[in-house]
């Protein structure tokens, strides 16, 4: 049987740690292409360039054997240029059979997916069909540990091969910071209500002109046990299914009466 086609994004760039152990798990199901950002593109969100060309790069950051390109744009970016140039130009018109993002350095839980250029780039293989996983470790340090995400990540990326995603669905999921013991499980979890409470530290640069600094604190704001941010406290993995409809949809029916 034909292997399956695995694209594999990121947004720390293509020479992360993250990224690296993504791929080395990556090829035990697949083919891998690579199309990752030339340089960090975190909190990108599902940014797209408009106003600038994008040039790719090739790469042998995996070795030979795998094929990769550094990307100068957003992760968004990158799986449209793989979907809508790369594969034809190198004589593969199909489309990838899954696209996996990271592994991010630092979470993604919460409120932090609606910043995420780790899950803007699964929700745009999403918008194009395709099932998609955005994996992300709650560790910012870019050396952190990750062998302990590795079954758990093979694991998800089997049940998805083997059984798909609902259409145009993104999965999110985040594993706790390696704490000296395995993780516990897998939860499959809702999205916890949750803010960024941001502070500007305001600094001189050496010309004497102000500028700032973004800092801030994860502010959560419930502690339902069917959250994510829940189950990474007690040390499980969170699986959140994500959809790029912004709709509210139980709203509708109360606005009714603006209609004309």
């Amino acid at each position: 049987m034909k292997k399956p086609l695995i694209l594999v994004s990121n947004d720390d760039s293509i020479t992360s740690k993250g990224i690296k152990h993504l791929v080395d798990i990556a090829q035990e199901f697949g083919e891998v292409l690579v199309v990752a950002p030339h340089y960090p593109q975190s909190a990108k969100s599902h940014a797209i360039t408009i106003a600038s060309p994008l040039r790719l790069y090739k790469s042998n950051q995996f070795g030979d054997h795998i094929e990769a390109y550094s990307c100068d744009g957003t992760p968004a970016d990158c799986i449209k240029l793989a979907k809508n140039h790369l594969l034809k130009s190198i004589d593969r018109n199909q489309l990838p059979d899954l696209v996996l993002s990271g592994v991010n350095h630092g979470s993604n839980a919460s409120i932090s997916v609606i910043y995420s250029g780790t899950m803007g780039a699964a929700i745009e293989a999403a918008i194009e069909g395709i099932p998609a996983i955005g994996f992300s470790l709650c560790d910012y340090d870019h050396n952190g540990e990750l062998d302990h995400t590795a079954e758990l990540m093979r694991k998800i990326i089997k049940n998805v091969l083997e059984k798909g995603l609902a259409p145009n669905i993104a999965l999110n999921v985040n594993f706790p910071k390696f704490n000296g013991e395995p993780i516990k499980g897998i939860k499959i979890c809702r999205q916890a209500h949750a803010k960024w409470d941001e502070k500007f530290d305001e600094r001189i640069d050496p010309y004497n002109g102000k500028y700032f600094w973004m800092a801030g604190d994860f502010l959560g704001l419930e502690n339902a046990e069917d959250t994510d941010d829940h189950a990474l406290k007690n040390n499980y993995s969170s699986v959140v299914p994500c959809q790029y409809d912004l709709t509210a949809h139980k709203v509708i029916e109360s606005l009714r009466g603006l209609e004309l």
